[in-house]
């Protein structure tokens, strides 16, 4: 059953998906160490569009003296002192373990610092699931929104971790609306060779999906972007596939690779970007200090929609 409508439509990327939230309660969420302009407009800003209450955590003093600095009105937000970043990481997934808010934000800190909190066992966001990362691409030269999947989190994923990476981003997709979604393993050829071990992965990750190892979608790989992306490339290359020409993920080599790809599509070829960590208790927003406000704001309607997929199950 689609409990929202599938993210295709032409035109904002945003806009359908703060339309997916119109009717969900403001999610509450620690915003971690907001403590420049970019990071307490962000809460700010998601909290203006209904999609998050924010609960800021840092420093109370330099939080204030941001918000007067940039006149960005913070009146009626929560905000509970911490000394610094670790401890504002600390608190913030406290509060999470507490049931006080359902998502993390990442604000002026390094991704390693909020990272090394959310993996701590016992006091992080652990789950018995691979913490992996989407990030949520709206090209205008593609027909609907495109999920990267790993570029963030996983480094150089050995296949045991691809399966989970694979199997995240087909649950995030599935709560976003997708029934069936289609996942392209991707590699720089599309046959299987030896030489170039991501292409062996991807012929792996096919028959474990063709074995009930990963659920809920179509998987095919090798791919090489073109293939992928383009029918018509992959057909001039005599490929049959359910997948090449409409995939909704792309599951990438490495870290490396997909990382170059998301830069590549947000500052080449205009893509909007939102993105999210799966695999944690909680929805974590892990923003870029690149990122643009929109991008923010994406990210923030995809951790409310995930949250309440995930009470709903």
């Amino acid at each position: 059953m689609t409990v929202f409508s599938p993210i295709s439509e032409a035109g904002s990327q945003l806009a359908h998906l703060k339309e997916l939230c119109a009717h969900l309660p403001p999610l509450p969420t620690s915003v971690i160490f907001p403590c420049d302009e970019t990071s307490l407009r962000s809460a700010t800003d998601g909290a203006r569009e209904g999609l998050i209450d924010p609960v800021l955590v840092g420093p109370s003093e330099r939080i204030q003296n941001v918000a007067l600095t940039h006149e960005i009105d913070i009146a009626g937000l929560r905000l509970v002192d911490a000394a610094n970043a670790k401890a504002a990481a600390a608190k913030g997934i406290e509060l999470a373990h507490l049931g006080e808010v359902g998502a993390v934000m990442k604000g002026a800190l390094h991704s390693d610092e909020l990272m090394g909190a959310v993996v701590k066992r016992d006091v992080g966001l652990r789950t018995s699931k691979r913490i992996s990362h989407v990030f949520m691409m709206r090209a205008p030269t593609y027909p609907k929104s495109l999920m990267i999947t790993d570029a963030v989190v996983n480094i150089a994923p050995a296949l045991e971790d691809k399966l989970h990476i694979a199997q995240n981003a087909i649950d995030l997709a599935r709560a976003l609306g997708i029934d069936l979604p289609r996942l392209a393993v991707l590699s720089a050829v599309e046959t299987v060779n030896p030489k170039i071990p991501s292409t062996v992965d991807a012929a792996a990750l096919c028959k474990m999906a063709d074995r009930g190892q990963i659920r809920g979608g179509i998987i095919d790989g090798p791919l090489a972007f073109d293939n992928a992306i383009s029918a018509e490339a992959a057909q001039t290359k005599g490929i049959v596939s359910e997948v090449a020409g409409r995939p909704d993920i792309l599951l990438v080599p490495d870290l490396a690779a997909g990382n170059m790809l998301v830069k590549e599509l947000t500052f080449l070829g205009r893509a909007e970007v939102a993105g999210i960590v799966l695999g944690t208790s909680v929805p974590v927003i892990l923003t870029s200090r690149a990122d643009s406000l929109e991008s923010r704001i994406s990210s923030c309607a995809l951790a409310a929609l995930l949250a309440n997929q995930t009470a709903r199950n």
